[in-house]
C-alpha cells in the first residue's frame, strides 16, 4: 500500500504576489506578456533567497513564498517593490511589471510538497486588495513588526474575506517612494480583463463624456477660487462600479452579469485622472442593502455605477446608472437591448448615439466635438485585443466567474472555460 505522505505543522508568514493585469495583456499580446512574465519570475527569484523566503509554487503569475518571520517577510516585499518601482521607470506602461503582495502569519501544514492551512488562505485573500505596487499586510503582521520596520502603516479598517468567518483589520505599508499618498484607506483590485461587449463600451463611453464636462465646467468656473475640501472629502473623480444584479431567469448567468461589471470597471481605470475602487472591494457589497452614502463613504468615492443584466436566448439587456454618493441622486441611467451575436459590430453606431446624447445632456454644443473625439479615443483604446467571437467571450466570462471564486473545483471549471474560449477563437 501506498504511505500517507507526512504532514508538518508550524507558525510561519506567507506571502503571495501577482501581477497586475497580466491576463488583459496576454488577450492583447502573448509574446509580451510571457516575456514579462519570465522577467518577473527570474527579479523575485533572485530576492526571495536574500530573505530567508522559500518558494513554494508559482500559480500562473503568482508566487506563493513562505518565511520563517513576518519581519522577513514584509523586508522581502519592500525589496520587491523597490526593484520593480526602478525597473519601471524608464520602460512603456505595456512593459510595466507591477505586482500585488499579501503577507499574513498563521498556523499551516505542509503536506506532499505544498503548503495548506488558514495561514495562506487568508494571505491569498490580502494580496487582492494590495493595489498595484502595494503591500498589505493583517494586523497579525503588523503587530510584530511595526516597531522593526522603518516604514508608516495606513489602516484600511475592518474587512470581510472571502470564505474568513471574521472580519480583519488590515494595513497598508506606505512605501516610502510614494508619491501624493492619500490619507484615506481605499482597497484596491484584482486583474481583471480587457475584453468588452459593446454595450459595456457604450456605458463607458457616456461615463467618459460625462468625466470630460466635468472637468471642463470647473475649469470654465472663473471666481475666487473655493478653499480646498476637507482631507476627507472623496475624490470628484473617483467611481466604484458595483456588481451588476442578474435579471435572467437562468441564474447559471450570474458569470455574465459579473462580466459586464469587471469589464466596465477595466476600461474605466484606463481613463487618465479618474480614480476608480478595486473590484475586490466594490464586490464586497454584492447581495447587501446598502445604501449609497454607506457605500460611498466605505469605499471613498464620488460616484457609483450600478445597473442589472437580463439575457434571453440571443437578446442581452444591460440597465445601467451613475449616482452621486452622497445624496443618492441618480444623474444619468440608459437601458441597452442588444442580439449577443451582433454586439461586437454595433458599438460604433452605439458610441457616435451617445456621444450625441451628451451635446444635448450637457449644452455644450462648441466642445460637443472634441468630446466626441475624446469618447472615441477610449472606445478604439478598449476596443484593442480581445475577441470578437461572442461565443468565446462568454466562455471567457465564464472563466473568470469560475477564477474568481477560488477554489480547486471551481478552479477546474475555470480551466475548461479559458480552454472552450481558445478554441473557439484561437
Amino acid at each position: 500500500m501506498p504511505t500517507e505522505p507526512t504532514e508538518e505543522r508550524k507558525l510561519a508568514a506567507i506571502m503571495f504576489t501577482d501581477m497586475v493585469g497580466y491576463s488583459a495583456l496576454a488577450q492583447r499580446d502573448d509574446k509580451v506578456a510571457l516575456e514579462l512574465l519570465e522577467e518577473h519570475r527570474r527579479l523575485l527569484r533572485e530576492i526571495f533567497p536574500r530573505f530567508h523566503g522559500t518558494e513554494i509554487k508559482t500559480i500562473g503569475d503568482a508566487f506563493l513564498v513562505e518565511f520563517g518571520s513576518a519581519l522577513e517577510a514584509a523586508q522581502c516585499a519592500i525589496e520587491i517593490q523597490r526593484t520593480l518601482a526602478k525597473r519601471n521607470h524608464d520602460v512603456t506602461s505595456e512593459r510595466r511589471i507591477e505586482l500585488k503582495i499579501g503577507i499574513h502569519i498563521g498556523d499551516v501544514v505542509h503536506r506532499g510538497g505544498d503548503v495548506y492551512g488558514d495561514g495562506v488562505n487568508i494571505a491569498s485573500r490580502i494580496e487582492q486588495l494590495a493595489g498595484a505596487g502595494g503591500i498589505c499586510v493583517s494586523m497579525d503582521v503588523e503587530r510584530q513588526i511595526r516597531n522593526a520596520l522603518e516604514a508608516r502603516f495606513e489602516k484600511f479598517g475592518s474587512a470581510d474575506l472571502k470564505n474568513i468567518k471574521l472580519p480583519m483589520d488590515l494595513f497598508r505599508i506606505v512605501l516610502p517612494w510614494e508619491k501624493g499618498v492619500e490619507s484615506r484607506a481605499k482597497l484596491t483590485s484584482k486583474k481583471l480583463p480587457l475584453l468588452v461587449p459593446a454595450a459595456v463600451l457604450v456605458i463607458l463611453a457616456l461615463l467618459a463624456g460625462w468625466w470630460w464636462m466635468q472637468h471642463k465646467n470647473q475649469q470654465s468656473v472663473a471666481a475666487h477660487p473655493l478653499p480646498a475640501p476637507p482631507a476627507t472629502t472623496p475624490d470628484q473623480k473617483s467611481v466604484a462600479v458595483l456588481p451588476f444584479v442578474n435579471m435572467s431567469d437562468d441564474k447559471g448567468s450570474e458569470y455574465f452579469s459579473d462580466g459586464v461589471s469587471e469589464e466596465l470597471l477595466t476600461v474605466l481605470q484606463k481613463i487618465p485622472g479618474m480614480h476608480v475602487a478595486a473590484r475586490t472591494s466594490a464586490f464586497s457589497f454584492k447581495g447587501k442593502n446598502a445604501t449609497a452614502q454607506e457605500i460611498g463613504q466605505k469605499l471613498g468615492v464620488a460616484y457609483l455605477v450600478d445597473g442589472s443584466v437580463r439575457k434571453s436566448g440571443e437578446a442581452v439587456r444591460i440597465a445601467a446608472r451613475l449616482t452621486r454618493a452622497d445624496t443618492g441622486e441618480e444623474v444619468w441611467s440608459e437601458n441597452f437591448t442588444r442580439n449577443l451575436k451582433d454586439v461586437f459590430a454595433v458599438q460604433t453606431e452605439l458610441a457616435q448615439t451617445i456621444v450625441e446624447q451628451l451635446r444635448g445632456r450637457f449644452g455644450e454644443a462648441d466642445a460637443g466635438s472634441t468630446a466626441k473625439e475624446k469618447i472615441q479615443a477610449e472606445v478604439q483604446a478598449a476596443e484593442k485585443g480581445g475577441t470578437k467571437n461572442a461565443e468565446a467571450h462568454q466562455n471567457y466570462l465564464q472563466g473568470r466567474f469560475y477564477e474568481n471564486r477560488n477554489s480547486e473545483k471551481d478552479t477546474r471549471k475555470a480551466l475548461a472555460a479559458f480552454q472552450g474560449a481558445v478554441a473557439l477563437d484561437p
